[in-house]
């Protein structure tokens, strides 16, 4: 038993560490965390915010 219990015990860490690091590199490689462009490609004169307004308010 004393010779299964050295090399279980760095499995189980060579397991939990190798868990650790692709969870947390997968986590960092699907972030996103960028804001996104502003279309200002619109009227500034019959838009605001790029969202026509019809009517007097």
């Amino acid at each position: 038993m004393g010779k299964f219990l050295g090399p279980g015990l760095g499995s189980v860490v060579a397991g939990a560490v190798i868990g650790a690091v692709a969870v947390f590199g997968v986590t960092a490689a699907v972030q996103d965390n960028q804001r996104p462009e502003i279309d200002r490609s619109g009227n500034a004169d019959s838009s605001l915010l790029n969202q026509v307004e019809y009517g007097s308010r």
